[in-house]
């Protein structure tokens, strides 16, 4: 027979596993698109929940954002994006003193929005200032991966030696990750490749990809007629070039800037919105940048 004294400690120890659970509340965190999310997921530990608020085919460049949306930054523990560059509908909300303490710029690797609303302007700047799809680099990953490990370190009640060996687990998986994409890329880099804006660049400038032309440098407006006349002059001349093309704009447009042309299409998606986030969904991120690549080689391509 169980001793009675047994029982009442194991059920005041149940009971005081039950009042810790409730009093420890799970970590709220918002991102604001879905690659900066899959970085989250690798950094965070299980009892922590991440939620992104740009849906799938939606741009951030200018997503306007639902009252439910607004409720989740309310109740966020903390909020990471990339910056005012990026996700321009978020700039005068997280400037705002309710958020802007819990909010962290990656870009900028700060904790405060306020160094990147420069004279009150919210403009997106692509091609003016430094490119703000930073996530596609593999080594800038990796940074915004330690910043967001700074950043919730500091938050209570959380596990920062767990987080601590995320961290490491990612930056080495990343890194192993690079190796396999370069030999995977090694036959790519002989073609002429094209995007349509500039979220393209800073993975080809790491991978050492030809990216002969940009269609537009700002994917809020429509590019000029000498502009568009330069990218046409290039594809003419590309070898066995190829645009690589994202869901998030509009097909018939590049369609027409191509017609006539021996030019290869293939779709990329720099929002990773089929990729699953898990603790390894940013390689899976990465690899699915290298499968639309490939997709340009001569014996694959699609035109």
């Amino acid at each position: 027979m169980r001793a009675p004294g047994k029982v009442l400690s194991l059920a005041l120890g149940a009971s005081t596993l039950l009042v810790s659970g409730v009093l420890h509340a799970e970590t709220r965190i918002v991102t604001s698109i879905k690659p900066v999310e899959l970085i989250v997921r690798a950094i965070a530990t299980d009892d922590m929940s991440a939620t992104s608020l740009v849906p799938a085919g939606s741009s951030p460049h200018n997503y306007s954002m639902k009252p439910s949306q607004r409720r989740a930054l309310e109740n966020a523990d903390v909020i990471f994006w990339v910056g005012p560059e990026m996700e321009t509908f978020l700039y005068r909300l997280l400037s705002a003193q309710e958020f802007s303490s819990r909010t962290v710029a990656l870009m900028a690797g700060e904790h405060e929005p306020d160094n990147a609303g420069h004279n009150g302007h919210d403009a997106h700047d692509h091609g003016d200032g430094e490119d703000p799809h930073i996530w596609l680099d593999p080594e800038m990953a990796i940074e915004m991966a330690e910043t967001i490990r700074d950043a919730m370190a500091r938050l209570d009640g959380v596990n920062i030696q767990a987080m601590d060996q995320n961290f490491q687990q990612f930056k080495a998986s990343v890194r192993e990750t690079d190796s396999a994409i370069r030999a995977r890329l090694a036959p790519a880099h002989d073609i002429s490749l094209f995007s349509y804006h500039s979220a393209f660049t800073r993975f080809a400038d790491h991978y050492d990809l030809k990216l002969e032309g940009v269609l537009t440098l700002n994917p809020e407006l429509s590019p000029g007629a000498r502009h568009i006349a330069e990218v046409q002059d290039k594809l003419r001349k590309g070898r066995h070039p190829c645009l690589l093309t994202e869901p998030q704009f509009n097909q018939r447009w590049w369609k027409s800037i191509t017609q006539n042309l021996d030019v290869t299409f293939s779709t990329w998606d720099p929002l990773a919105t089929e990729i699953k986030v898990t603790a390894d969904g940013y390689n899976d991120f990465q690899h699915s940048i290298v499968d639309a690549v490939l997709k340009c080689l001569p014996e694959d391509a699609q035109h």
